[in-house]
């Protein structure tokens, strides 16, 4: 499972919610953005359950104001990275 979380924080805490991110299991990617959000997150996971725990604990950490969650389907033709074919 590969799910892509794009986040909104509060100004000026994006540095210390990548780096609260980073500690994350299933987390293989987080990077700061420029436009609409202010941070890209790749989570990967072996069942559902592990992309939904991954989502949750990021949606907590203190700073973040939205987020927005999507969740890649394979069955559409799209490509899978070396992480998720674990």
């Amino acid at each position: 499972m590969l799910a892509y979380i794009l986040l909104n924080c509060i100004p000026g805490n994006e540095k210390d919610v990548i780096l609260e991110i980073k500690k994350l299991p299933k987390v293989v990617e987080v990077n700061g953005i420029m436009g609409k959000y202010d941070i890209f997150v790749k989570v990967v996971g072996e069942i559902p359950g592990d992309i939904d725990f991954a989502t949750a604990k990021i949606r907590s950490i203190k700073g973040i104001t939205h987020s927005c969650t999507m969740t890649a389907l394979y069955f559409q033709g799209g490509t899978i990275d070396a992480e998720v074919k674990k």
